[in-house]
């Protein structure tokens, strides 16, 4: 299994006559790593985040599929993973080479996750698989669901480590060059949320653009990103840049 965890791989910049609504960034050496691992003609699926948009997630399976294919990826088909064909998990994933786990809000994707047995499906899985955002964030164990929507950082019953896929010793959190200034029920995202969160652990921060790639056992970092540790950030690799990270620090 190749696993690629981005926070976003979407570059708005999209050429003159090109009928998309995004392509992905060529930064940080993204396409050439994705290329260097894609089977010709590989059966897409997407697995949403929530499962009862079927109009977003369509949009979603479309609009990806049509970016692979932008930079010479070829698909053969795709087909989004969502509660229309749920049952049928198991058997999209057995034949799929490349899986992509779609962004949103992390406890949703979370728990339509868990419905499915995701975790165990993927266990022999040994094709491609590439996170987005929330699909990033959901591919470790425990998974930090950083709190997101008004309340959930006053809410006592909402869990912020929830069971993960364990993909990853990594964990992500993406969008920092949008949300390293949000205010969250009064509280700054980071400083006030976040920071008291990380004591013991650490937390990758990435900007869109940037992303973690796992091969074996060895991950590295891409672009721009930051580590969160003991209530504290540090930037540990720079935009062109790649590092080795090490899962125990």
């Amino acid at each position: 299994m190749i696993l690629f965890m981005t926070s976003s791989p979407c570059d708005d910049q999209v050429p003159a006559g090109v009928q998309l609504p995004c392509i992905f960034f060529e930064r940080n050496e993204f396409v050439h790593n994705l290329r260097a691992h894609w089977k010709p003609d590989s059966r897409l699926v997407v697995i949403c985040s929530d499962a009862h948009n079927h109009p977003l997630n369509d949009e979603m399976c479309d609009t990806f599929t049509k970016c692979f294919r932008y930079h010479g990826l070829t698909v053969s088909s795709s087909v989004m993973l969502d509660s229309r064909n749920e049952r049928d998990a198991g058997r999209l994933i057995a034949l799929s080479d490349v899986i992509l786990l779609g962004g949103g809000h992390v406890p949703t994707q979370n728990e339509f996750f868990a419905r499915i047995g995701l975790r165990a499906l993927l266990r022999e899985y040994t094709g491609v698989i590439m996170g987005v955002s929330a699909g990033s964030m959901n591919c470790t164990n425990p998974v930090y669901a950083q709190p997101e929507l008004p309340g959930e950082s006053i809410d006592p019953d909402y869990r912020r480590f929830i069971p993960g896929l364990g993909l990853s010793r990594i964990q992500i959190l993406p969008h920092y060059q949008m949300v390293r200034d949000n205010l969250l029920d009064r509280k700054r995202l980071f400083e006030d949320i976040t920071f008291s969160d990380s004591f013991g652990r650490s937390f990758y921060v990435l900007v869109d653009g940037s992303y973690v790639m796992r091969s074996g056992d060895s991950y590295t970092l891409w672009g721009e990103g930051y580590r969160i540790r003991d209530g504290k950030i540090q930037q540990i690799c720079r935009e062109g840049e790649h590092i080795i990270l090490n899962p125990e620090d």
